[in-house]
């Protein structure tokens, strides 16, 4: 068994776990698509927010505020 083992390649293994565990071929290519699709989307959310202008608009309540203490 062991020297099975040290033969095959590690694709190989990859695909026996997954074939063991019941995971086929299109289950994993759906979850590539989301993981990508995913990556897609954050990045636009990055680039909307550095086109946004600096200065901001009155939603923007999230911001620091300096108070004075007594």
């Amino acid at each position: 068994m062991a020297s099975e083992t040290k033969s095959k390649k590690p694709c190989c293994l990859v695909s026996e776990l997954l074939e063991e565990t019941g995971i086929d071929r299109e289950t994993v290519r759906q979850a590539k698509r989301q993981v990508l699709q995913g990556l897609v989307m954050l990045c636009q959310w990055q680039l909307e927010r550095m086109e946004r202008p600096a200065g901001g608009t009155k939603d923007e309540g999230k911001r620091a505020r300096k108070v004075t203490l007594d």
